[in-house]
């Protein structure tokens, strides 16, 4: 059997944001401590975790978007090769694209459809990938400010499906969907991921990602705490190893919606 070829690894990768409090003193702000995680070609990966736990300043890193004032430290690597500025101008957009979280990331002076043909779609790719996400034939010709949350969201997702890429990073991609919607676009995540793609979801909403999901790496405080397949997050907690991971499968509607009472039962 043929070992599947790795995407995307991030090794103890620590961030943090030098900042300037009263007068000229500086104080470092760690945001990520020591975060690890792995993708390979035909894989979902979702990346869970509450808010301020380091899942989007992870996507960032690895895109090479974060300030110029973090400072960054730990090894990324695609498809085995060191991700410097010059591989990052040689990938971008090509082989390996993002879905951002927020919908400003759309270039306002710019047609929704042009934008998401970008420099390699056809527009007949496009008009497929629009009638998808139900999107107008007339969408291609508005400006981002004239489209819904929604509808922004799904041209946001169209723009990997016509990209062709193998690496996805999908931050946040289902806000703003219903869920019949949310459901097709894990659906169109599951169908790249099975067409040799691998993408890399951050995500707070597990119920969802379980539909694409084969692997769920559960982050928390700036660190790697867990990871689990799919089969043994939906198996219970008698299946989970870390305390968190087990608070997270009981905070789920259909498992109680039951939260811990104190600091102590999430950290076991």
């Amino acid at each position: 059997m043929n070992q599947k070829k790795t995407l995307l690894e991030v090794r103890d990768l620590a961030v943090s944001f030098r900042m300037y409090e009263t007068g000229l003193r500086q104080r470092n702000l760690q945001v990520i401590k020591k975060l690890s995680v792995s993708l390979h070609e035909g894989e979902v990966v979702a990346v869970v975790g509450a808010s301020g736990s380091g899942k989007s300043v992870l996507a960032h890193a690895v895109l090479g978007i974060l300030p110029s004032n973090a400072i960054i430290s730990g090894e990324i690597r695609y498809q085995g090769e060191l991700v410097t500025d010059e591989l990052r101008r040689n990938k971008l957009g090509t082989e390996i694209v993002m879905i951002p979280q927020s919908v400003t990331y759309l270039d306002p002076l710019m047609k929704v459809g042009r934008q998401v043909r970008g420099t390699k779609g056809t527009k007949e790719q496009q008009e497929k990938a629009f009638e998808r996400y139900h999107l107008k034939k007339e969408v291609a010709k508005a400006y981002p400010f004239q489209l819904s949350g929604g509808m922004t969201r799904r041209v946001l997702v169209t723009t990997a499906v016509i990209s062709g890429a193998k690496l996805i990073l999908a931050d946040e991609p289902t806000p703003g969907l219903g869920e019949e919607d949310a459901l097709e676009t894990m659906k169109n995540f599951r169908e790249l991921a099975d067409a040799g793609a691998g993408v890399l979801m951050i995500t707070h909403d597990v119920d969802v990602a379980l539909q694409a999901a084969d692997t769920i790496v559960v982050f928390r405080d700036g660190m790697t705490i867990d990871q689990c397949t799919k089969e043994q997050f939906l198996a219970g907690k008698e299946a989970l190893h870390h305390p968190y991971t087990r608070a997270l499968w009981a905070a789920l509607p259909q498992n109680g919606f039951t939260v811990p009472a104190s600091e102590e039962e999430w950290r076991g």
